[in-house]
């Protein structure tokens, strides 16, 4: 009798699973129990278990035979003279290639053979810009390809093909993964991916192949601009490694800048507004310059309370769209100040003899209230 357990065991199936459902359970009790993925003592064994139970059940012929005789196959084991070290699978399909990335430190980004690193600017601008849009421009220090040796950051320009990849810039690597054999391919370490070595580096790059070079950049800011709105710049950004494919782009990032009263809310503009009792009890007009050039008429009426809100329709900032604009919002404030002369002192003594007092206003509410029961 063999001490092996079940294989439908193993992988936690029943006999009737199909291929689908077998290949499900297989991928994720090999993402588990992985050797690089997992520290535990019997990590290793568990997964060599997992692709033994797996490679026999994913066999139509192979699982045919366990089916009827088990782990007791006449002729010995399934996978023939070598055994189950002698049976190669392609984990990469399984598992995905996403899987070993991240176990041998790669990733899926786009090549960098080909095109170069995006750069990201960020830009201020002011709440006035942000209404008319407009040209503005950008003086910065960008990287660019070196003209003395075209990029390859060999001297002259001058380089021999790699002997390690044959020029392709990339080789082939192949691992031993338990009883698995697994195939990358890799950046070639030899010429760094370029395909090309040099004797002698360039003087005036150091080898690298790209300069910085000061330029000024002009570009169009959007009626209406968020802040955080990014423009895109094609072909700015870092030059491709080693001379060969396209550049990558610039993306210039706008910053609108804070405004010393208002405070922006998506299309509106909201500011708070300090204003004196008198200014609150008896009304009054405010004049405050505007991002639009013309002045902003704020016109408080008698017996405004502290908390009031005034809207002045589309003074706002644009739409994106250009369709329309949006308001501006006043919030009015009580302004108390901290200390009083005595004739400010007499005076408001005086107006509280004038005016109802409190236990006045108390009563009223309250029979307010009982009138409203009734």
């Amino acid at each position: 009798m063999s001490d092996k357990r079940d294989y439908y065991e193993v992988l936690g199936v029943s006999k009737d699973t199909d291929d689908k459902e077998l290949k499900k359970a297989f991928r994720s009790l090999a993402r588990k129990y992985h050797p690089d993925k997992n520290d535990a003592p019997d990590a290793d064994e568990k997964f060599k278990e997992i692709q033994e139970a797996y490679a026999v059940l994913s066999d139509s012929e192979k699982r045919r035979n366990y089916d009827r005789f088990g782990h007791n196959v006449p002729g010995g084991s399934p996978f023939g003279p070598g055994g189950f070290q002698g049976f190669n699978i392609n984990l990469e399909d399984i598992l995905g290639g996403d899987f070993f990335s991240n176990i041998f430190g790669g990733g899926r980004r786009r090549s960098s053979q080909n095109q170069g690193n995006d750069i990201l600017v960020r830009h201020e601008i002011n709440l006035k810009t942000v209404l008319n849009g407009g040209k503005d421009e950008v003086e910065i220090d960008l990287p660019t390809t070196c003209t003395d040796c075209e990029g390859t950051g060999a001297k002259g320009g001058v380089t021999t093909q790699c002997t390690e990849c044959s020029g392709a810039g990339q080789v082939r690597i192949r691992q031993q993964i338990g009883p698995f054999v697994q195939d990358t391919v890799r950046s070639c370490p030899n010429c760094s991916g370029s395909g090309r070595n040099f004797k002698d580096r360039c003087k005036s790059c150091s080898g690298d192949g790209i300069q910085s070079e000061s330029q000024v950049l002009r570009f169009n800011v959007p009626i209406g601009a968020q802040d955080g709105t990014r423009l895109r710049m094609r072909g700015k950004g870092q030059p491709a490694p080693f001379g060969k494919g396209i550049p990558g782009d610039l993306f210039i990032e706008i910053i609108v800048e804070e405004h010393p009263w208002f405070e922006r809310n998506g299309m509106d503009l909201i500011m708070s507004l300090p204003l004196g009792f008198s200014d609150l009890a008896l009304g009054t007009n405010i004049k405050l310059p505007h991002i639009d050039d013309k002045d902003l008429v704020i016109k408080v009426p008698p017996g405004t309370n502290s908390g009031d809100t005034i809207t002045i329709n589309s003074r706002g900032v644009p739409s994106s769209r250009g369709i329309g604009r949006g308001d501006v919002v006043i919030l009015c404030k009580l302004h108390m100040p901290k200390k009083f002369d005595k004739a400010t002192k007499k005076s408001l003594d005086q107006l509280r003899e004038n005016l109802a007092g409190a236990g006045d206003i108390i009563d009223r509410i309250i029979d307010d209230a009982e009138q409203r029961r009734g």
